[in-house]
């Protein structure tokens, strides 16, 4: 019997849990980018604009809490090479 003992590299998993300080980074970079004139990734009408009195880190959270932010975490991995 032979077994295949080649060792798997596993692809770093997808973060869904993430620390205060990332998703602050991560909701900062967000509404810098939404405040130079990167278009809403979510759909939102003018009355909830004027609610919000167009605040970009309002508008970058509620992005973050629909999952739609573009940004992503790159966190480092203790005893494996990164990939890239």
């Amino acid at each position: 019997m032979v077994m295949n003992m080649k060792k798997e590299t596993a692809l770093p998993e997808e973060v869904t849990d993430y620390t205060k300080y990332e998703k602050a980074r991560m909701i900062g970079s967000r509404a810098l980018q939404l405040s130079m004139g990167a278009p809403f990734l979510v759909k939102m009408d003018v009355a909830d604009l004027e609610r919000i009195k167009y605040n970009p880190i309002e508008i970058a959270l509620k992005e973050f809490n629909e999952g739609v932010l573009p940004i992503t975490v790159k966190r480092p991995t203790v005893g494996r090479k990164q990939l890239n």
